[in-house]
């Protein structure tokens, strides 16, 4: 094959040593990639001889004279790809709320990104601390790959699942039928049910 330096290749796992994984990639020489980009949190290394394993290809001569790989950047690179698309096609990501920045949230969606405060449900809510630590799907909003910026919304998704919701609920919606409904709020008036998609009120008296 003929590969080239400056962009993702397919490798395959040929040696593995206490400090470095030995890569072949079809060049004339193989590349060394440090172990600890194969390795999990607890320190279990996750591939093993024969593994094909996606790789960035560097450089064709690094300080040993051999070619430079990198697994995390290929890692990394597919992220950005992946997020790209979501954002054109308007799909969600999943994510992780790892804490609190000003103005909102910090979201792990493989890189890190902005969940403006305002932008983390549909309703206000006043204890936004119950969010740090889950795991949802969020709407990318901005994305600047040169300047490494994400912007992402949890309310977009919903809204957007809600509206999907209502023209079902609409299809169903006459006088007299039996729905199941969630209970929102409850004010002085009555009671707001959320029926999937639409809202409802029931009022004091019932």
């Amino acid at each position: 094959r003929t590969v080239k330096p400056g962009g993702i290749v397919k490798g395959r796992v040929v040696g593995i040593t206490s400090t470095h994984v030995l890569i072949g990639v079809g060049y004339k020489s193989e590349g060394q990639i440090p172990i600890h980009e194969f390795t999990d949190r607890q320190g279990n290394v996750q591939v093993h001889v024969g593994d094909d394993v996606d790789v960035y290809f560097d450089s064709s001569e690094n300080e040993g004279g051999g070619i430079a790989l990198s697994r995390l950047r290929a890692e990394n690179l597919k992220v950005w790809e992946e997020l790209e698309k979501a954002f054109n096609e308007s799909t969600g990501v999943e994510g992780h709320i790892v804490g609190k920045v000003k103005g909102g949230f910090k979201v792990d969606v493989g890189v890190p990104a902005f969940l403006p405060g305002s932008h983390v449900d549909i309703r206000p809510n006043r204890n936004l601390d119950r969010f740090i630590g889950t795991t949802d799907r969020f709407m990318i909003l901005k994305f600047n790959r040169p300047r490494g910026k994400v912007v992402v919304s949890r309310r977009a998704l919903l809204e957007k699942e809600r509206d999907s919701l209502k023209k079902e609920i609409l299809k169903v919606l006459e006088e007299g039928v039996i729905l199941e409904g969630t209970v929102k709020n409850i004010t002085g008036y009555g009671a707001f049910v959320d029926l999937g998609g639409i809202d409802g009120i029931l009022h004091i008296s019932d």
